[in-house]
């Protein structure tokens, strides 16, 4: 028995070949069509010399082609690389290297960036632009992705494969150059593929029995997978219900009123996002445009914040619908469950069942009791590592009475009744004056100020505290920000010394295209306004005529715009120390 991505995608095709497998936009294929391009794809890389355990560069916003692209890969033994879409040209040549690239798809749009690395990397045995309608010119050496497969054959005649394939995922780029993780397919389907029952760690009794699920009755479930396939909470909102035979819509980017259109027009019934970012928008468009949410049954959150306040927006607009909140990362899986419904209680933070092979443990590799703070670290099937990396590989790891644990650098609490809350990554915890100061526990109180639509906090230098904590807030539409305000509500939700001492109020947050914290952005921000002063009389931020930013802001997934090239106004506030 192998546990291979691409074999369970297999066995979908073969149990529901018309039935549709992926819409992204206003095309649209059936797992019959979405093979068959995969295949061809397939071919055209192993004729081009891409075999087993070569790494292909997957380039592009979402689209139909580049679901083939992974596939494709999986079957040919091959590894597909998620290629941020937002990186520069100095980060891009980076991940080409460090990744060992044999071939690439991309998005024509991106024709210059690739022409203009193409002659520094000759081993590209094979380079396809998908047309992606902006009329981009072919890089030298590329070809047309749909012309160059049209003459493959679309037979499933690729050799055997195994549980022990590579699966390959790029993580971070916000507070530093990626790096890649290291999976085996049985292990990251195990852990994030559907093949265990995340509530008692029961694992599946075959390959066969997601499929086996998706065709008990006469349809399988529609789901919306509202990141972007460069992000993992896309790939493993969209895998998984491959596997299972059900329909997947895409979107080729984050719009929240096309997300609502997507959803009527295709009766979802699920609907994942990544956090705040995108949830908070997503509701409110809803509010605005009277959409029909009839069919969606539940709305997950994966990999990011999900504050209380903005459950309780979607449980008063969808008082029908099953909140979950999934937390894990790049090097775990999935490492704890959260379920919230009109009629339970919710809690302040994002507080979740731990996963069964889920614990927290100090800095003794100790697990921590009720009410203490540790790292979250997840037992059984775990990652191999970081790619070319044995220094944070080793790091990755720690032995917890024998058992061997992933450790990424998470921080939780243990709560009284067992469950835990997400507090963070450590490497943005803030240490103020000896006090550690999780990020995601303030934004979540900035965030249920009312006229807050977004938040991020960050650390910054202090010669006295060596770092005190900041934000930058980013206001609703057509909204003042009073900051005495805000600090007084601030002060009924957390102490003091978390309670941020100077505020940049920003046009909008900067953010990656799955809705994470883009952190070099906030800093680079930070560093290049001047701080102004609030009024006494208001307690209003008073701009100061600092610099502008010079640096394009990243493009904000609420609403697919980037700030422009000059950069907002900000203001910056010092406020109070509790």
């Amino acid at each position: 028995m192998a546990l291979n991505i691409a074999d369970l995608f297999e066995h979908a095709v073969d149990a529901v070949p018309e039935r549709l497998a992926i819409a992204c936009g206003d095309a649209e294929v059936s797992y019959r069509e979405l093979e068959a391009g995969s295949n061809q794809l397939a071919h055209y890389l192993a004729a081009a010399g891409v075999g087993a355990g070569d790494h292909a560069g997957v380039y592009g916003r979402n689209s139909i082609e580049l679901v083939e692209a992974f596939l494709a890969c999986y079957k040919l033994r091959a590894i597909p690389v998620n290629v941020n879409y937002r990186y520069v040209e100095a980060e891009l040549r980076y991940l080409f290297g460090e990744a060992e690239l044999r071939a690439l798809v991309f998005d024509r749009r991106y024709s210059d960036k690739v022409a203009a690395l193409r002659p520094d990397f000759p081993d590209l045995r094979a380079v396809l632009a998908i047309d992606d309608g902006s009329g981009a010119d072919l890089p030298p050496g590329a070809a047309d992705f749909a012309t160059a497969i049209a003459r493959e054959s679309a037979d499933r005649d690729f050799g055997g494969r195994s549980s022990d394939d590579i699966y390959l995922l790029y993580t971070g780029g916000t507070t530093g150059y990626p790096k890649g993780v290291l999976w085996r397919h049985e292990d990251v389907w195990r852990t994030l593929g559907g093949g265990i029952d995340f509530v008692t760690g029961e694992p599946l009794v075959d390959e066969f029995e997601q499929i086996r699920r998706g065709t008990a009755g006469p349809a399988g479930l529609v789901r919306l997978a509202t990141a972007p396939l460069i992000h993992g909470s896309a790939q493993w909102s969209t895998l998984p219900a491959l596997f299972a035979g059900d329909s997947v819509v895409l979107m080729p980017q984050f719009d929240p009123h096309e997300v609502w259109r997507a959803v009527q027009r295709h009766r979802v019934n699920t609907i994942v996002l990544v956090g705040d970012a995108m949830a908070r928008p997503l509701i409110e468009a809803y509010e605005q445009g009277g959409y029909d949410s009839s069919s969606v049954v539940a709305v997950s959150s994966n990999g990011s914040i999900f504050s209380a306040t903005v459950k309780d927006q979607y449980l008063r607009l969808l008082p029908k619908v099953v909140i979950t909140d999934a937390i894990g990362s790049s090097e775990t899986g999935f490492t704890g469950l959260g379920f919230v419904s009109a009629d339970t209680r919710r809690a302040e933070g994002p507080t979740v069942t731990a996963g069964p092979s889920t614990i927290v443990i100090d800095e003794h590799n100790r697990p921590v009791g009720p009410g203490e703070v540790g790292r979250i670290a997840r037992g059984g099937h775990v990652p191999l590592g970081y790619y070319k990396d044995p220094v944070k590989t080793a790091a990755l790891f720690a032995e917890v009475d024998g058992v061997r644990y992933t450790v990424p650098g998470d921080y939780a609490r243990v709560e009284e009744d067992g469950s835990i809350t997400l507090l963070g990554r450590g490497n943005t915890c803030v240490n103020t004056g000896g006090e550690k100061v999780y990020p995601e526990e303030v934004e979540g109180a900035l965030k249920s100020f009312g006229s807050v639509f977004d938040a991020m906090v960050i650390g910054v230098p202090d010669e006295r505290l060596g770092q005190r904590v900041a934000a930058l807030v980013q206001p609703r539409d057509g909204q003042d920000l009073d900051l005495a305000e805000l600090e007084a509500h601030l002060r009924t939700r957390i102490a003091g010394y978390k309670v941020p001492r100077s505020v940049w109020i920003v046009e909008q947050v900067g953010r990656t295209p799955a809705g994470k914290a883009d952190h070099r952005w906030a800093l680079r921000y930070a560093q290049e306004h001047a701080a102004s002063t609030v009024t006494a009389a208001s307690g209003r931020a008073n701009p100061a005529s600092g610099p502008a930013n010079p640096a394009s802001g990243p493009a904000n997934p609420a609403s697919g715009r980037a700030n422009s090239a000059s950069g907002p106004a900000a203001a910056s506030a010092t406020l109070r120390r509790g």
